[in-house]
């Protein structure tokens, strides 16, 4: 054991979990790359989950943040603040949404504590839908919409909570149905669950379940539920916190796969805006955000060197088109992941859209999870020099590959040969 992880595990929580049997000390990285303790090179497809969006000490970012940090840090939302004022002015713009307001939070977490706070008081209703196999961030309240048992350690909540079908397009009693019979019978499940309770204040949903292993219901699923959901007045959140900024590839956000009634009501956003930076947010329609009669701040959220590095990162990402470079790296390596995995046993599915792709592993021979051969392969790779996630609904037993949404093509086909590598060696 190294001297830093038995420090680690002398002051910190026992649940604060960590990767490999030998936990990794990353030090420093430069573009899709990083670096060990040890000096070892790794070629990074998770991006610290999903958050490294553009490049690793991508030089626009960085300066912006050395510049910023030579002025002043932060002074709170007390005072006005130029850097904030121009990335809500560029996260609005972007946004979808009309006559959208924005605030910014330090994390995903709390961005959802956010919406959730905003829909439940606008609807003056504490019932909330959410989606199995969700993860929605680790406060109180987002724990209590989070419909994934791994990441959910208390049934408590301030919010009752309802559990809607759909995150999971192949999995659950709807999974033999074609596209459209799968729609027709999440929306009249939704339509039933609603018949049995007083209406709740909204609906909560990943338009790729994250944490839950790069699942997602057909396109088109969500602009259903908001048929229903507009019948009864309640509100759409879309938690953009892993799929937002062109990750996605086809889209700049999750929700426009689903986008045919008009954007969310309101939508939270965190992780890849920052490229690193702690950033979180909320943006909704003027009459939702505003419907709070009591005042409030936040002494961190929208800080000034946290904003002036956002901005950098999203022009950039825009810039130099990274959503496009999603879409056509993405499907490559999508495309590369099916075929060399094709004869494995093991591998029960390859899935995902652009640079977020789920390799979901089961027992040979069966439909049954595999938890331990995801693990095997998460040490295989780190062996082979590159770095992945892990997910999953009952057991964690997806592969999360997530790198810089500027992965080039032959970054793309290294990866690939790795990971396949790994995955042969565990089958």
């Amino acid at each position: 054991m190294n001297d830093l992880y038995s420090r680690h595990r002398g002051v910190l929580p026992d649940w604060l979990a960590l990767y490999y049997e030998d936990p990794l000390e990353i030090t420093h990285g430069e573009g899709r790359h990083v670096w060990d303790s040890s000096g070892n090179r790794y070629l990074d497809f998770f991006g610290g989950i999903l958050t490294t969006m553009t490049a690793h000490a991508l030089p626009e970012v960085t300066k912006a943040v050395a510049e910023q940090a030579g002025r002043i840090i932060h002074s709170s939302t007390l005072y006005l603040n130029r850097p904030m004022v121009e990335l809500a002015e560029r996260v609005a713009q972007v946004s979808g949404i009309p006559d959208a307001r924005v605030f910014f939070t330090t994390s995903g977490t709390e961005a959802n504590d956010t919406a959730l706070l905003l829909a439940t008081t606008h609807r003056s209703s504490n019932t909330v839908l959410a989606m199995r196999n969700s993860y929605h961030g680790r406060s109180f309240s987002a724990v209590g919409v989070t419909g994934n048992r791994g990441w959910s350690p208390t049934s408590l909540s301030p919010l009752q909570t309802l559990y809607v079908h759909g995150g999971v397009r192949t999995r659950g009693p709807f999974a033999g149905l074609s596209d459209g019979e799968f729609i027709a019978a999440c929306v009249a499940d939704l339509k039933d669950l609603l018949g049995h309770t007083r209406p709740p204040a909204a609906l909560i949903a990943e338009p790729i379940q994250g944490v839950g292993g790069f699942t997602s219901p057909p396109d088109g699923l969500y602009a259903a539920f908001r048929e229903v959901l507009q019948e009864y007045g309640i509100l759409w959140i879309a938690d953009e916190v892993q799929t937002g900024w062109g990750r996605t590839g086809d889209n700049f956000w999750g929700w426009q796969a689903h986008g045919q009634n008009g954007p969310p009501d309101i939508v939270t956003f965190a992780k890849g805006i920052g490229n690193g930076m702690s950033i979180g947010g909320v943006v909704a329609r003027a009459e939702i955000m505003n419907c709070l009669d009591s005042n409030s701040i936040s002494t961190f959220g929208g800080t000034q060197v946290t904003m002036a590095a956002g901005l950098a990162n999203l022009n950039y990402l825009l810039e130099h088109d990274l959503q496009g470079n999603a879409r056509r790296v993405g499907g490559l390596l999508i495309e590369r992941l099916r075929a060399g995995t094709a004869k494995l046993p093991g591998v029960r599915e390859v899935r995902g859209r652009g640079l977020m792709i789920g390799v979901e592993l089961v027992k040979p021979g069966t439909d049954e999870a595999d938890p331990q051969a995801a693990s095997a392969v998460l040490e295989a790779a780190r062996e082979g020099g590159l770095l992945i996630g892990k997910g999953g609904g009952h057991n964690t037993s997806a592969l999360r590959i997530a790198p810089p949404l500027s992965l080039t093509v032959a970054e793309a086909e290294e990866g690939a040969a790795i990971l396949e590598n790994a995955l042969r060696s565990v089958h």
